[in-house]
């Protein structure tokens, strides 16, 4: 399948070389989205110095500090405008390792979205504290519990879809930012009917570069999944005719 990778980035400079690099590594085929919150460190000029730029490498520009959710949503909307059949998002800090990539893709046969999973058999992070270890299974087990969600590691940056998943869920409506934007997008799909599968992958704390990890992000997500749960979520009507 046509495949892009879209990466969003803010003050990525340390990191933004070696995940390009480690990409087209790993997998040959593909093409790379950058979305840079106009990182003031210059990480949108060191994408678009690289030997492989506006040849696999591409730049789209958002605005000063929009968030992860802005991020993905322009992201989306440029691959499906391009007519990318696949997309894969991921962390730009070199948590998520594209050597995975191709385990993501060849699961992408049997499945709607999968996402790179640190929650299932096989599956593990590196670098975290015993604390951060266990605010995300709380966090995930939480998500599970009010929202019925048939998926061990919801709140997941590293993951692929079909881009008539990509429609289908209506990524361009979605209201979400931060760690929301995964349960979101994952809810969606959920509600859908679309197939969900989850991968082993090993999660890694970055080098270098500071978390984007805030508390008001983490305040989004405990408010957002009780919201969803209460009001429910209509099917876009691409799925009520078929679209799948």
């Amino acid at each position: 399948m046509k495949t892009v990778v879209v990466i969003p980035t803010y003050e990525e400079a340390g990191n933004i070389s070696q995940v390009l690099d480690r990409v087209l590594a790993a997998v040959p085929e593909v093409d790379i989205l950058v979305v840079d919150d106009d990182s003031p460190d210059g990480t949108g000029a060191i994408v678009a110095g690289h030997r492989e730029f506006r040849s696999r490498v591409f730049l789209l520009n958002g605005r000063p500090k929009a968030g992860l959710g802005l991020a993905y949503r322009a992201g989306f909307a440029w691959a499906q405008a391009a007519n990318y059949q696949a997309v894969v998002q991921m962390d730009a800090d070199l948590s998520h390792a594209p050597e995975d990539i191709p385990g993501l893709l060849d699961a992408l046969t049997e499945a709607d979205l999968v996402i790179g999973s640190r929650y299932v058999p096989g599956g593990q992070t590196r670098g975290w504290a015993l604390s951060r270890r266990l605010i995300s299974w709380a966090g995930n087990l939480y998500v599970r519990l009010v929202l019925g969600l048939p998926v061990r590691d919801a709140t997941a940056g590293f993951r692929a879809f079909r881009l008539t998943a990509l429609r289908a869920i209506d990524v361009p409506h979605s209201h979400s930012d931060g760690y929301a934007f995964q349960i979101e997008t994952t809810w969606r799909a959920h509600q859908c009917g679309l197939r969900i599968l989850e991968i082993p992958i090993t999660f890694t704390e970055r080098a270098t570069g500071s978390s984007k990890m805030r508390a008001g992000i983490a305040l989004e997500a405990i408010v957002n999944v009780l919201a969803w749960r209460l009001r429910g979520f209509h099917r876009p009507a691409e799925v009520a005719l078929g679209v799948r």
